[in-house]
């Protein structure tokens, strides 16, 4: 890996990090937007990489408390954004379009539902625990998490349809910049 990779990857997991331990209301977060950048720039290992790395630091240090149980399934999740990421990689070339906006938003969408889903099973998960029958507690997350989900859903689908386009490119002219 040259220098330039060594140290665009070493933002993102700085700007991640400062971002998600920052105080702020709850699923406004920007962590799925440059896992899912950086597994178009560098990757779906790369991507997954700091989306595992993100969580699993956030979820010792996170303004909300311990993660605990639900931990292991917030890793899962971010992976996957990472990994999805890497695999439009494959059909991005160089999206500056309205489709390539378009095709962002639905992502973000999509991978914040399937992510507020892994994590809504992983909550259940934890309220199964002896506390009440896993099919209730899926129930009672689900219909508790329905507001914050939708509110999740709808800030990632701005987000990824407003900044994937242009980060992605300014990362890549900045990769192939000769100093």
């Amino acid at each position: 890996m040259n220098t330039k990779k060594l140290a665009l990857i070493s933002i993102l997991i700085a700007v991640c990090l400062g971002i998600q331990l920052l105080p702020r209301p709850m699923n406004l977060e920007f962590t799925s937007l440059f896992v899912f950048v950086t597994g178009i720039v560098f990757g779906g290992f790369a991507g997954a990489a700091l989306g595992a790395l993100v969580m699993f630091v956030n979820g010792f240090l996170s303004p909300y408390g311990f993660a605990g149980v639900v931990l292991p399934f917030q890793i899962l999740g971010m992976v996957l954004i990472g990994v999805v990421g890497g695999l439009y990689a494959k059909m991005w070339a160089g999206k500056v379009s309205a489709a390539g906006f378009a095709e962002t938003v639905v992502l973000g969408a999509f991978l914040t539902f399937i992510y507020d889903v892994i994590t809504n099973v992983g909550t259940a998960v934890f309220l199964a625990s002896g506390r009440m029958p896993l099919p209730e507690a899926l129930v009672l997350v689900l219909i508790t998490g329905a507001i914050p989900s939708i509110m999740h859903i709808v800030w990632n689908s701005f987000l990824f349809g407003t900044v994937t386009v242009p980060i992605v490119n300014a990362m890549q002219k900045t990769l192939m910049r000769r100093w």
